[in-house]
């Protein structure tokens, strides 16, 4: 059971303490008060979705500019040269986080996404966090399916991290059909929210892995349709 905040048990002590007339009047307010922290805490939210977009297209700028300055001179030892040198003069400025490292993880954003439209998009539905694990992902659908898939269910680095990781989108039948048809399933998921038999089969999936370890023995039994998704 959890127990309430030391702030809360003054709120109720404070409560307790008033005359009744005015207990009246405060229970009064309750929903009110339960409106304005509504407010503040979606305000909050929406400055840090404002705040992680301004970032990621940035470092999407950023790399974006330094890309192109390495397409002028193809010396592969240029390219070595001007991002450690860059990212030194940065780290002076700013800190430790403007390192080499990051640079090249800039470089990767603007090479993979090439498009601003596109990368505008994908900071409004993904922190920079979630978006470094599908960046280096070499296959497009692979990519896409689970840009997707973490936007509609809303999943935290962590968990997206550990989907990734168990492989999911390799063990979902979407992954074995013809790249058009897959195309095709990933547009009616981001247009019309239609590619249910899919998330479906990957939540199945999930709940199956997790029954696994408390029934280990138990047989894993698939959908009648799994061939079909």
């Amino acid at each position: 059971m959890k127990l309430p905040s030391l702030n809360q048990w003054f709120v109720q002590w404070t409560y307790l303490k008033l005359p009744k007339s005015m207990s009246k009047e405060i229970g009064k307010i309750q929903p009110l008060v339960g409106d304005i922290k509504t407010l503040i805490a979606e305000s909050r939210q929406q400055v840090a979705v404002a705040v992680n977009s301004a970032m990621s297209m940035l470092y999407w700028n950023i790399g974006k500019r330094i890309n192109e300055e390495l397409l002028q001179n193809q010396r592969a030892e240029y390219g070595k040269e001007i991002v450690v040198s860059v990212a030194r003069q940065l780290e002076v400025e700013y800190g430790k986080g403007w390192g080499e490292k990051q640079l090249r993880q800039c470089m990767k954003l603007a090479d993979t996404f090439p498009e601003k439209e596109i990368v505008y998009t994908l900071c409004r539905q993904l922190s920079w966090s979630h978006i470094r694990l599908v960046m280096f992902m070499e296959e497009p659908l692979k990519r896409q399916f689970y840009i997707e898939m973490c936007e509609m269910e809303k999943w935290s680095v962590r968990t997206f991290r550990d989907r990734i990781n168990s492989m999911l989108y390799e063990r979902t039948a979407i992954s074995k059909k013809p790249a058009l048809t897959i195309q095709n399933d990933l547009e009616l998921l981001k247009n019309e929210q239609q590619l249910h038999k899919a998330i479906e089969i990957a939540r199945n999936k999930m709940k199956n892995n997790e029954q696994k370890r408390f029934f280990p023995k138990t047989p894993r039994f698939l959908p009648n349709n799994y061939k079909n998704v």
